[in-house]
């Protein structure tokens, strides 16, 4: 080690050790010259940048304090004798705001939602951040001792060194991928790869993908990153969306954001951050995120029955929110089912993969949405429309899914023995599904003790392949019935070697192959069989499935999966999926150090040594909703057409 380094060393250790003064305190209880170092918070009024229009909330500061940071190269296997740590996170200043009361602007008429960070939260957020600093100072320090001690020999491999078990590796992993703005946690990027160059949108915070963090994150009592997440997505709710002149509805979420830094007006020495959505018009595919805005309800209500915080939810700006989502949603149009019809590639698989119509995963979200959102409104003149159409949705689509999108064996042959082209009322194939469409895999592959719901259905069309994140999220908001729940459950164990093999989960199965792959997904070379979204396997998906398995008390299966990602999954880098059949190939194109499947592994284990925090996800069977099914069945679904009914 030179001269030069050795002596850098020890000014990080003095530094990280409290022996070098630190520059800026993060306590509150600093005096008045010290809060004048801070930098502040201001709105900045719609500024027009190329064809689009960025509404910012901007943080510039006179000063920034970056303590105790030092830079590295992190290595495939460890570190190289340059090798550092970058802390995003140690930005010495704090982020104000006017105190705007409600939490609700109006812009050209409209409630547009905003940020409110100048609340009681930020004295316990600043304490908690101080106390994150010293504690992470104190594990720094030991790592650079570490790091020094093996440098010589070339073998020191960073997250396995002082670190005790797979879930502090994941731990650790997790807090690197923290993503700061204005001093504060705000969200996890997509995945921290150190071996690949091109990063696409891997290095933005997705809604999605941050579902699992936040979890993980709630679980840990950890509430101030879910509560700055919420409420900043939710001010990038109200901006202008258009893509080739066109602007989707008000209440689109973003799939993703990235905080930017630009140089701030009128002085070229300061920087201003700018958080910077993307809603589609810059993704691959330009396909609108439907799922984002149903997991933000997810995520908000899971904050408030973790946390116990329901003034979040309680806000008018987030109950605003919650609105324009249902009224995006609860829309009406042309479609006749109470399913969202949605193009391919507006969910987890957000390629082409033949899901455009009404993809089950999309449905289950929704209806789990609807759930959360209606224990979460508050009363509001003028809302009753908003309230009817949501209960008679609900009601509408339970049926629906429970009727129609259910196979197993009986329906199975019901279906072979189809009569077709029905026009009548009282039509058995209400959809005219061709009993030629059952594929011989399917008959051989359902197990006499079982079933699930398809994947997609419309009109002359059922796809019959198994989607995992669909039929988890029916059991787990309760969309699916209590036998039907338990018969997924029967099928998983039935079809482990199938859908499990060497790592979990099948994201679907079977996969798409020869012409049928070819006219399907375009020949996609990213989705060839038994790759990525076509029948790839994802470590992600264990959290989901331990949440399921939790609500029907079988918690075994999800320990059984579980152990069986825990023994390639940290060493094979944490990837975004795997490949082949048996999942024996790391993905082709699979990022590493993938956030979600390491924040999916963190709550199936948080989750399995605590399974009553499960009780934040799960919905139980309404009640109402049970007597609505069963009067609808008892009553014959097929009746002649009313005033008002739903032809479901």
């Amino acid at each position: 080690m030179s001269i030069v380094s050795m002596a850098t060393s020890e000014v990080v250790l003095q530094v990280l050790s409290g022996a070098a003064p630190r520059l800026l305190s993060s306590d509150l209880g600093s005096s008045s010259s010290d809060l004048a170092l801070y930098s502040k918070c201001h709105f900045k009024s719609v500024k027009k940048k190329g064809s689009r229009y960025f509404k910012s909330l901007k943080c510039s500061s006179m000063i920034r304090y970056h303590i105790g940071s030092y830079n590295y190269r992190r290595l495939v296997g460890g570190f190289d004798r340059n090798a550092a740590i970058n802390r995003l996170g140690l930005l010495g200043f704090k982020c104000q705001q006017a105190d705007h009361g409600s939490g609700v602007g109006m812009d050209e008429g409209n409630g547009a939602p905003f940020v409110d960070n100048a609340n009681e939260s930020n004295l316990s957020g600043s304490m908690n951040s101080q106390k994150k600093l010293e504690f992470e100072d104190s594990e720094l320090l030991k790592r650079e001792k570490e790091m020094l001690a093996s440098a010589g020999t070339g073998t020191t491999t960073f997250y396995k060194s002082g670190i005790d078990s797979i879930e502090d590796e994941a731990w650790s992993l997790l807090r690197d991928s923290m993503v700061y703005y204005c001093g504060s946690p705000i969200g996890t990027i997509a995945a921290n790869d150190p071996t690949d160059s091109g990063v696409l949108n891997y290095d933005q915070v997705f809604i999605r993908d941050f579902i699992p963090s936040g979890i993980a994150l709630l679980l840990k009592g950890e509430y101030d990153i879910v509560k700055n997440f919420i409420l900043h997505t939710l001010q990038l709710q109200s901006w202008e969306k258009t893509m080739d002149c066109h602007s989707p509805g008000q209440g689109l979420m973003p799939a993703s954001f990235k905080v930017r830094s630009t140089p701030l007006d009128g002085d070229d020495s300061a920087t201003v951050e700018v958080l910077d959505p993307d809603f589609g018009e810059a993704a691959i595919g330009r396909v609108a995120p439907v799922d984002s805005g149903l997991w933000w309800i997810i995520l908000l209500r899971a904050y408030g029955k973790c946390s116990g915080d329901l003034s979040l939810q309680d806000r008018i700006d987030v109950q605003t929110g919650i609105r324009m989502i249902l009224r995006l949603c609860l829309a009406d149009g042309f479609d006749m089912f109470p399913t969202l019809l949605v193009t391919d590639g507006s969910c987890m698989i957000d390629r082409r993969m033949g899901i455009h119509g009404h993809p089950l995963e999309i449905q289950s979200l929704f209806f789990s949405a609807l759930l959360s959102a209606r224990e979460m409104l508050t009363p509001e003149d003028g809302s009753d429309d908003l309230t009817r159409a949501l209960n008679n949705r609900l009601i509408a689509l339970s049926f629906h899914i429970r009727e129609y999108y259910w196979i197993d064996l009986v329906k199975i042959n019901e279906i072979y023995r189809y009569k077709t082209e029905e026009y009548s009322f009282d039509a058995v194939n209400k959809f005219n599904i061709y009993p030629d469409q059952i594929s011989p895999w399917l008959v051989e592959w359902m197990p006499h003790k079982g079933g699930y719901l398809i994947g997609n259905l419309q009109p002359a069309h059922m796809d019959f392949r198994f989607f995992s994140l669909g039929n988890f999220w029916a059991i787990v908001s309760g969309l699916a019935t209590t036998n039907q729940s338990h018969a997924i459950l029967d099928l998983i164990e039935a079809k482990w070697a199938d859908l499990v093999a060497e790592m979990p989960f099948k994201i679907c199965y079977p996969a798409l192959e020869g012409r049928e792959w070819q006219i399907i997904t375009g020949c996609d070379p990213k989705n060839t069989p038994w790759s990525y979204h076509n029948a790839g396997s994802w470590p992600t998906l264990l959290w989901q499935l331990t949440v399921a398995c939790i609500k029907m008390n079988r918690p075994e299966i999800a320990a059984k999966a579980v152990a069986v990602a825990e023994k390639r999954i940290s060493s094979d880098k944490w990837p975004e999926y795997y490949d082949t059949k048996k999942a024996r190939f790391i993905g082709k194109q699979a990022r590493l150090f993938q956030t979600w499947s390491i924040a999916g592994f963190l709550v199936a284990k948080l989750l399995l040594a605590d399974p009553n925090a499960a009780k934040m996800l799960t919905t139980e069977e309404d009640s109402e909703l049970v007597d609505a099914f069963s009067s609808l069945v008892c009553g014959n679904p097929r009746r002649k057409r009313g005033p008002k009914t739903y032809i479901v």
